[in-house]
Protein backbone atom coordinates (compact mmCIF):
# COMPACT_ATOMS: atom_id res chain seq x y z
CA UNK A 1 0.00 0.00 0.00
CA UNK A 2 1.28 3.68 -1.07
CA UNK A 3 1.19 6.30 1.31
CA UNK A 4 -1.11 9.35 0.92
CA UNK A 5 -0.53 11.13 -2.01
CA UNK A 6 -1.71 14.51 -0.48
CA UNK A 7 -2.89 15.48 2.83
CA UNK A 8 -6.18 14.19 4.29
CA UNK A 9 -7.57 15.68 7.61
CA UNK A 10 -10.71 14.62 9.95
CA UNK A 11 -12.63 16.73 11.89
CA UNK A 12 -16.20 17.64 13.64
CA UNK A 13 -17.38 13.94 15.35
CA UNK A 14 -20.48 13.40 16.51
CA UNK A 15 -21.96 10.52 18.30
CA UNK A 16 -25.38 10.05 19.27
CA UNK A 17 -26.44 8.17 22.14
CA UNK A 18 -25.75 4.46 21.29
CA UNK A 19 -28.87 2.87 22.42
CA UNK A 20 -30.12 -0.59 23.57
CA UNK A 21 -30.22 -2.96 26.35
CA UNK A 22 -27.93 -1.64 29.25
CA UNK A 23 -29.30 2.00 29.14
CA UNK A 24 -31.33 2.70 31.71
CA UNK A 25 -34.09 4.54 29.78
CA UNK A 26 -34.04 1.01 27.46
CA UNK A 27 -37.68 -0.01 27.56
CA UNK A 28 -38.18 -2.59 24.49
CA UNK A 29 -42.33 -2.05 25.48
CA UNK A 30 -42.09 1.77 24.54
CA UNK A 31 -41.79 2.72 21.13
CA UNK A 32 -38.50 3.38 19.90
CA UNK A 33 -36.78 6.66 18.80
CA UNK A 34 -37.17 6.76 14.93
CA UNK A 35 -33.88 6.32 12.66
CA UNK A 36 -34.50 10.07 11.06
CA UNK A 37 -33.79 11.43 14.49
CA UNK A 38 -30.27 9.85 14.80
CA UNK A 39 -29.66 10.71 11.58
CA UNK A 40 -30.61 14.59 12.24
CA UNK A 41 -28.46 14.42 15.39
CA UNK A 42 -25.55 13.86 14.42
CA UNK A 43 -25.73 15.73 11.14
CA UNK A 44 -26.90 18.91 13.10
CA UNK A 45 -23.92 17.67 15.89
CA UNK A 46 -21.00 18.05 13.72
CA UNK A 47 -22.41 20.76 11.16
CA UNK A 48 -22.69 22.88 14.92
CA UNK A 49 -18.69 22.39 14.49
CA UNK A 50 -18.01 24.00 11.32
CA UNK A 51 -18.59 27.96 10.14
CA UNK A 52 -19.74 26.73 6.71
CA UNK A 53 -21.43 23.65 6.17
CA UNK A 54 -20.12 23.05 2.82
CA UNK A 55 -19.89 19.82 1.29
CA UNK A 56 -18.50 18.56 -2.28
CA UNK A 57 -19.87 14.81 -1.49
CA UNK A 58 -21.77 12.87 1.62
CA UNK A 59 -21.28 8.89 2.32
CA UNK A 60 -23.61 6.99 4.62
CA UNK A 61 -23.09 3.23 6.03
CA UNK A 62 -25.61 1.31 7.21
CA UNK A 63 -26.12 -2.65 7.11
CA UNK A 64 -29.08 -4.21 6.53
CA UNK A 65 -31.60 -1.13 6.89
CA UNK A 66 -33.78 -3.20 4.30
CA UNK A 67 -34.44 -5.76 6.62
CA UNK A 68 -34.12 -3.88 10.28
CA UNK A 69 -36.33 -0.63 8.77
CA UNK A 70 -38.14 -2.18 5.52
CA UNK A 71 -36.09 1.04 3.94
CA UNK A 72 -33.58 1.81 1.43
CA UNK A 73 -32.40 4.21 -0.91
CA UNK A 74 -30.36 5.36 2.40
CA UNK A 75 -28.26 8.38 0.55
CA UNK A 76 -31.40 10.16 -0.06
CA UNK A 77 -31.89 10.67 3.52
CA UNK A 78 -28.17 13.11 3.25
CA UNK A 79 -29.97 15.74 1.92
CA UNK A 80 -32.23 15.60 4.26
CA UNK A 81 -30.47 15.59 7.30
CA UNK A 82 -27.72 18.13 5.21
CA UNK A 83 -29.41 20.51 3.61
CA UNK A 84 -26.15 21.55 1.52
CA UNK A 85 -25.59 18.18 -0.20
CA UNK A 86 -29.18 18.28 -2.38
CA UNK A 87 -28.05 17.54 -5.52
CA UNK A 88 -24.82 16.32 -4.97
CA UNK A 89 -23.20 13.02 -4.92
CA UNK A 90 -24.05 11.02 -1.95
CA UNK A 91 -23.88 7.02 -1.46
CA UNK A 92 -24.52 4.31 0.86
CA UNK A 93 -21.61 1.90 1.69
CA UNK A 94 -22.09 -1.81 3.01
CA UNK A 95 -19.32 -4.09 4.01
CA UNK A 96 -21.28 -5.72 6.98
CA UNK A 97 -19.88 -4.94 10.40
CA UNK A 98 -17.51 -2.70 8.57
CA UNK A 99 -19.77 -0.31 6.55
CA UNK A 100 -18.47 2.71 8.33
CA UNK A 101 -15.00 1.94 8.05
CA UNK A 102 -16.11 1.58 4.12
CA UNK A 103 -17.57 4.76 3.84
CA UNK A 104 -14.68 6.31 5.67
CA UNK A 105 -12.33 5.27 2.87
CA UNK A 106 -14.26 5.89 0.04
CA UNK A 107 -14.73 9.61 1.32
CA UNK A 108 -10.57 8.90 1.86
CA UNK A 109 -10.32 7.90 -1.82
CA UNK A 110 -12.71 11.14 -3.20
CA UNK A 111 -10.26 13.43 -1.61
CA UNK A 112 -7.18 11.43 -2.75
CA UNK A 113 -8.81 11.68 -5.99
CA UNK A 114 -9.36 15.08 -6.60
CA UNK A 115 -12.99 14.69 -6.77
CA UNK A 116 -13.63 16.63 -3.26
CA UNK A 117 -12.60 18.81 -0.84
CA UNK A 118 -14.72 18.26 1.91
CA UNK A 119 -16.95 14.94 2.56
CA UNK A 120 -19.59 15.09 5.42
CA UNK A 121 -19.85 11.19 6.12
CA UNK A 122 -22.63 9.13 8.77
CA UNK A 123 -22.82 5.97 9.99
CA UNK A 124 -26.25 4.24 11.82
CA UNK A 125 -27.41 1.49 12.73
CA UNK A 126 -31.13 0.62 14.39
CA UNK A 127 -31.07 -2.56 14.88
CA UNK A 128 -33.71 -2.47 18.20
CA UNK A 129 -37.11 -3.34 15.90
CA UNK A 130 -36.93 -6.68 15.97
CA UNK A 131 -36.57 -9.34 18.39
CA UNK A 132 -32.97 -11.12 19.22
CA UNK A 133 -33.58 -14.06 16.78
CA UNK A 134 -34.68 -12.41 13.93
CA UNK A 135 -31.66 -10.19 14.11
CA UNK A 136 -29.25 -12.51 14.30
CA UNK A 137 -31.16 -14.47 11.18
CA UNK A 138 -30.73 -10.95 9.58
CA UNK A 139 -27.29 -10.54 10.30
CA UNK A 140 -26.01 -13.68 8.78
CA UNK A 141 -26.68 -11.87 5.45
CA UNK A 142 -23.08 -10.92 5.88
CA UNK A 143 -22.14 -14.51 5.17
CA UNK A 144 -22.65 -16.45 2.20
CA UNK A 145 -26.58 -17.21 2.96
CA UNK A 146 -27.02 -19.91 0.13
CA UNK A 147 -23.35 -21.93 1.28
CA UNK A 148 -23.19 -21.64 4.65
CA UNK A 149 -26.73 -20.04 6.42
CA UNK A 150 -28.43 -23.77 5.89
CA UNK A 151 -26.02 -25.35 8.33
CA UNK A 152 -25.78 -22.69 10.71
CA UNK A 153 -26.89 -22.14 14.37
CA UNK A 154 -30.02 -19.73 15.10
CA UNK A 155 -27.38 -17.32 16.44
CA UNK A 156 -25.43 -17.37 13.15
CA UNK A 157 -22.67 -15.12 13.99
CA UNK A 158 -21.95 -16.02 17.73
CA UNK A 159 -21.77 -19.36 17.19
CA UNK A 160 -18.91 -18.16 14.07
CA UNK A 161 -16.93 -17.02 16.57
CA UNK A 162 -17.65 -19.75 18.94
CA UNK A 163 -16.20 -21.81 17.23
CA UNK A 164 -12.90 -19.63 16.78
CA UNK A 165 -12.86 -19.67 20.13
CA UNK A 166 -13.24 -23.05 20.33
CA UNK A 167 -10.53 -23.72 18.14
CA UNK A 168 -8.18 -21.21 19.85
CA UNK A 169 -8.35 -23.01 23.17
CA UNK A 170 -7.41 -25.70 21.47
CA UNK A 171 -4.42 -24.59 20.44
CA UNK A 172 -3.39 -22.38 22.90
CA UNK A 173 -5.11 -23.45 26.15
CA UNK A 174 -9.29 -23.29 27.04
CA UNK A 175 -8.54 -21.36 30.51
CA UNK A 176 -5.76 -18.99 29.11
CA UNK A 177 -8.22 -18.24 26.02
CA UNK A 178 -11.43 -17.75 28.40
CA UNK A 179 -9.09 -15.28 30.82
CA UNK A 180 -8.33 -13.60 27.91
CA UNK A 181 -12.18 -12.65 27.07
CA UNK A 182 -13.13 -12.38 30.20
CA UNK A 183 -10.49 -9.68 30.27
CA UNK A 184 -11.54 -8.00 27.14
CA UNK A 185 -15.02 -8.14 28.35
CA UNK A 186 -13.79 -6.14 31.79
CA UNK A 187 -11.99 -3.90 29.31
CA UNK A 188 -14.94 -2.62 26.95
CA UNK A 189 -16.89 -2.23 29.71
CA UNK A 190 -14.99 -0.23 31.55
CA UNK A 191 -14.07 2.21 28.71
CA UNK A 192 -18.21 2.41 28.39
CA UNK A 193 -18.32 3.90 32.03
CA UNK A 194 -16.17 6.89 30.51
CA UNK A 195 -18.40 8.19 27.72
CA UNK A 196 -22.18 8.86 28.73
CA UNK A 197 -23.59 8.03 25.52
CA UNK A 198 -22.26 4.30 25.73
CA UNK A 199 -24.69 1.75 25.58
CA UNK A 200 -22.46 -0.02 28.59
CA UNK A 201 -22.49 3.66 30.75
CA UNK A 202 -24.92 2.43 33.35
CA UNK A 203 -23.50 -1.20 33.58
CA UNK A 204 -22.63 -1.04 37.45
CA UNK A 205 -21.52 -4.52 38.11
CA UNK A 206 -18.31 -4.53 40.21
CA UNK A 207 -16.42 -7.34 39.26
CA UNK A 208 -16.82 -8.11 35.41
CA UNK A 209 -13.98 -10.00 35.25
CA UNK A 210 -15.49 -12.81 37.25
CA UNK A 211 -18.29 -11.85 34.95
CA UNK A 212 -16.48 -12.43 31.83
CA UNK A 213 -15.36 -15.74 33.38
CA UNK A 214 -18.66 -17.31 33.38
CA UNK A 215 -18.81 -20.72 31.49
CA UNK A 216 -20.42 -20.90 28.61
CA UNK A 217 -23.21 -23.17 28.14
CA UNK A 218 -24.69 -24.56 24.99
CA UNK A 219 -28.16 -25.59 26.45
CA UNK A 220 -28.70 -21.72 26.73
CA UNK A 221 -26.40 -20.01 23.76
CA UNK A 222 -23.05 -21.22 22.87
CA UNK A 223 -20.65 -24.06 23.14
CA UNK A 224 -17.74 -21.88 23.74
CA UNK A 225 -18.74 -18.30 24.07
CA UNK A 226 -21.22 -16.81 27.45
CA UNK A 227 -23.32 -14.16 26.31
CA UNK A 228 -20.97 -11.79 27.73
CA UNK A 229 -18.61 -12.08 24.99
CA UNK A 230 -20.97 -10.73 22.53
CA UNK A 231 -21.86 -7.10 21.90
CA UNK A 232 -25.29 -5.95 22.15
CA UNK A 233 -27.10 -4.37 19.20
CA UNK A 234 -26.93 -0.83 19.40
CA UNK A 235 -29.37 2.03 17.71
CA UNK A 236 -27.35 4.99 17.14
CA UNK A 237 -25.54 7.29 14.92
CA UNK A 238 -22.25 9.10 14.07
CA UNK A 239 -20.21 11.57 11.78
CA UNK A 240 -17.55 13.46 10.70
CA UNK A 241 -16.10 15.62 7.93
CA UNK A 242 -13.14 14.38 5.81
CA UNK A 243 -11.32 17.52 4.24
CA UNK A 244 -8.36 18.23 1.77
CA UNK A 245 -6.07 20.95 2.77
CA UNK A 246 -8.27 23.44 0.54
CA UNK A 247 -11.11 21.73 2.08
CA UNK A 248 -9.96 23.06 5.88
CA UNK A 249 -10.35 26.86 4.30
CA UNK A 250 -13.73 25.72 3.01
CA UNK A 251 -16.08 25.04 5.98
CA UNK A 252 -13.98 26.70 8.28
CA UNK A 253 -11.73 25.02 10.51
CA UNK A 254 -8.34 25.45 12.01
CA UNK A 255 -5.49 22.73 11.13
CA UNK A 256 -4.52 21.91 15.04
CA UNK A 257 -8.75 21.05 15.32
CA UNK A 258 -8.30 18.04 13.05
CA UNK A 259 -6.70 14.68 13.02
CA UNK A 260 -4.40 14.23 10.30
CA UNK A 261 -5.09 10.79 8.45
CA UNK A 262 -1.38 9.02 7.84
CA UNK A 263 -2.33 5.80 5.95
CA UNK A 264 -5.34 3.45 5.45
CA UNK A 265 -6.11 -0.04 4.22
CA UNK A 266 -8.85 -1.62 3.01
CA UNK A 267 -8.91 -5.64 2.39
CA UNK A 268 -11.66 -7.99 1.39
CA UNK A 269 -12.12 -11.45 1.43
CA UNK A 270 -14.18 -14.23 -0.22
CA UNK A 271 -17.19 -14.53 1.09
CA UNK A 272 -17.76 -18.30 -0.07
CA UNK A 273 -14.39 -19.66 1.44
CA UNK A 274 -14.49 -21.38 5.16
CA UNK A 275 -11.95 -20.43 6.99
CA UNK A 276 -8.46 -22.50 6.69
CA UNK A 277 -7.11 -21.79 10.55
CA UNK A 278 -9.89 -21.04 12.71
CA UNK A 279 -7.23 -19.09 14.72
CA UNK A 280 -6.15 -16.51 12.39
CA UNK A 281 -7.29 -13.86 10.52
CA UNK A 282 -5.41 -13.08 7.39
CA UNK A 283 -7.67 -10.62 6.22
CA UNK A 284 -7.79 -8.68 9.55
CA UNK A 285 -3.54 -8.93 9.47
CA UNK A 286 -3.59 -7.79 5.69
CA UNK A 287 -5.46 -4.65 6.67
CA UNK A 288 -3.67 -3.99 9.62
CA UNK A 289 0.49 -4.64 7.57
CA UNK A 290 -1.04 -2.04 4.96
CA UNK A 291 -1.99 0.28 7.47
CA UNK A 292 0.95 0.39 9.18
CA UNK A 293 2.90 0.38 5.85
CA UNK A 294 0.67 3.02 4.29
CA UNK A 295 1.28 5.69 7.87
CA UNK A 296 4.93 4.07 7.57
CA UNK A 297 5.03 3.51 11.05
CA UNK A 298 5.89 0.05 13.30
CA UNK A 299 3.41 -1.56 15.39
CA UNK A 300 5.57 -0.13 18.89
CA UNK A 301 4.78 3.73 17.79
CA UNK A 302 0.88 3.09 18.22
CA UNK A 303 -0.31 4.43 21.06
CA UNK A 304 -4.08 3.32 20.83
CA UNK A 305 -5.16 0.46 19.03
CA UNK A 306 -9.13 0.60 18.58
CA UNK A 307 -10.31 -3.14 17.35
CA UNK A 308 -13.61 -3.99 16.03
CA UNK A 309 -14.71 -7.58 15.24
Amino acid sequence: MRGLRKKVFVTAGYNTVFFGPGRKEFNPKKPMRPFEEYLQEAAEGTCRQLANADFDEGVIGNFMACRFLKQGNIPGFLPYVVPNLLHKPCVRTEGACGSGGVALTNAIRSILSEQADSVFVMGFEVQNTVKAVYGADYLAGADYISGKRKEGHAYYFPDQFSKRAGAYGEKFGKDKTRRGMAKWYELSVRHARKNPKAQEYHNQVEDLFALGMTPPNPKTFLEHLNQYDCSKVSDGASSLVMLSEAGLDKVGVNREDCLEIMGFAQCQADVTRVPEDHTFMPTIAAAGRGALEAAGVARDEIGVFELHD
